[in-house]
């Protein structure tokens, strides 16, 4: 038996043979020396473990490897229970252009002992909503738009955090370095060619790599609004889990890329004061084999169609839950606020960014296959399959129960609105904080539970509870500014 496999029983592979043969050929034959499994934890970050390549053979994708100690994962196991697998996603396996004797692969996570697949692995939750919503004979297809900020550096100050945290952030065009180039301003960077735009070879080398080493296919990659190499790369949509599992690798390969080149790459929601954060607007749309239920040529708004709006309905009315999911850190908070193009108040509309539901009108009428949702509330630090596993739960709890979403927003910007306006439109807000949000989650969490079990939410929110309480000890430097003599 080769080392660290397991030895128990064999697995149900979800490879199958065409897929574990192309891998086996690329480990094999093209000098490869090692295998790196990757899994994202309980909030979506990838957690690695380096196999030597001559332990993978047919029977290592069945038998998976014994290298995981749960406990050390953190919201995995306690210490009593800690032998996990991992069992290799053949389809998944990518030569790593920065790493060339590496292959890549993803991984399910396993219970030791043949018990099965563990109820916190984010995969298998994305898995669920798929079986889910088979049994209901829907298909769902997601397409997201991920932003993030390319820095030259961030200078951390943490060393002693009781005696004071503090940071800068150096970004070549940005307009507080004065490096005597051109700058990007403060929500001027939409659309600059270069040189204004200083991220654009990089943002392309990002992209050859997903596209020429990770199979992706790529439909837009631009600068963002934001100044500081706020960027943007958008791929081709799909199903839950593949598209899941991309916006992972892609994040993987914009992090790695940019570190080879001597930056910093980072999908926090809001690293910037006075200028926009990074979004993840998640677009939706609900299939039934080739049909497009959310399409309707005769329907009096946007051609969304009846079950259209049912869908958005369900998402409108579990916002407020959702965004403990979809908006998971307590700096998403200080993304989601009024005058920086994220949605703030819960209501719906076509083509107005304001609202927390769009509904697109890029295309022309006739067009089915392009009507979809965009819900905007989420950002990228997001868990990428539990948070769209969750929206599509609330959507589909729209469509079961019928939750009508009221009138859309025409021709109005909500920000501008009065409170009384919006009051009588019924338009409440999003949480202003996570403690908020979470508050939420607990009390609204039945949509949920068909695939988000309490094995998973009751860890995640108790983690994220601490999260916030630990953020909430430490003073903000900007507090100094403003209460020192006070």
């Amino acid at each position: 038996m080769a080392s660290g496999r397991a030895g128990t029983g064999r697995s149900e592979s979800k490879s199958n043979s065409a897929e574990i043969s192309s891998a086996l050929r690329l480990i094999k034959g093209n000098g490869i020396e090692y295998v790196d499994l990757q899994f994202p934890d309980i909030f979506g970050r990838l957690q690695r473990t380096t196999i030597p390549a001559e332990h993978f053979d047919e029977d290592a994708f069945h038998d998976g490897f014994a290298k995981l100690d749960g406990s050390s994962v953190a919201g995995f196991t306690e210490i009593f229970e800690s032998d996990m697998m991992l069992f290799p996603i053949a389809k998944s396996a990518r030569r790593l252009p920065w790493s060339p004797n590496t292959v890549r692969m993803l991984a399910e996570v396993h219970r030791g002992y043949g018990k099965g697949r563990f109820e916190r692995d984010p995969r298998w939750i994305g898995e669920k909503a798929e079986e889910h919503q088979k049994g209901m004979g829907l298909n769902s297809y997601y397409g997201p738009e991920p932003e993030f900020f390319i820095f030259d550096s961030v200078d951390m100050d943490v060393a002693q955090p009781d005696a004071g945290i503090g940071y800068r952030v150096h970004a070549r065009e940005a307009p507080w370095e004065r490096t005597g180039s051109y700058i990007v301003r403060h929500k001027g960077g939409y659309f600059p060619a270069e040189p204004i735009d200083h991220m654009g070879a990089l943002r392309k080398q990002m992209t050859s790599v997903l596209k020429n080493d990770f199979g992706f296919k790529i439909e837009a990659v631009h600068h963002e609004v934001s100044t500081a190499g706020q960027s943007e790369i958008n791929f081709r949509y799909s199903t839950l889990v593949e598209t899941a599992d991309n916006l992972t690798t892609l994040k993987y390969v914009v992090r790695n890329v940019a570190h080879a080149n001597g930056m910093l790459a980072t999908f926090m929601p809001k690293p910037l004061y006075g200028d926009n954060g990074s979004g993840l607007h998640v677009h939706l749309s609900l299939w039934d084999k080739m049909k497009n239920l959310m399409y309707d040529k005769d329907a009096e708004y946007a051609e969304l169609s009846q079950y259209g709006r049912y869908a958005v309905g369900g998402v409108l009315k579990h916002a407020r839950a959702l965004s403990a999911i979809v908006s998971p850190t307590v700096n998403s908070y200080h993304r989601l606020i009024p005058g920086f193009e994220a949605p703030v108040y819960i209501a719906w509309s076509a083509s107005n960014r304001s609202a927390v539901v769009r509904i697109p009108t890029y295309a022309k009428a006739g067009v089915p296959a392009a009507k979809r949702l965009e819900y905007r509330a989420p950002d990228p630090s997001c868990n990428p399959h539990v948070a769209f596993s969750a929206i599509l739960m609330a959507a589909l709890d729209g469509v079961k129960k019928k939750i009508d979403p009221g009138n859309p927003v025409v021709n109005e910007n909500i920000y501008h609105m009065s409170p009384e306006r919006r009051r009588s439109l019924g338009i409440r807000e999003l949480p202003r904080s996570l403690d908020e949000a979470l508050d939420e989650l607990e009390s609204d969490k039945e949509f949920l539970k068909p695939v988000v079990g309490p094995e998973f939410l009751d860890t995640y929110m108790e983690l994220k509870r601490q999260e916030c309480r630990m953020i909430a000890q430490h003073p903000h430097p900007i507090e100094f500014l403003h209460y020192m003599d006070a």
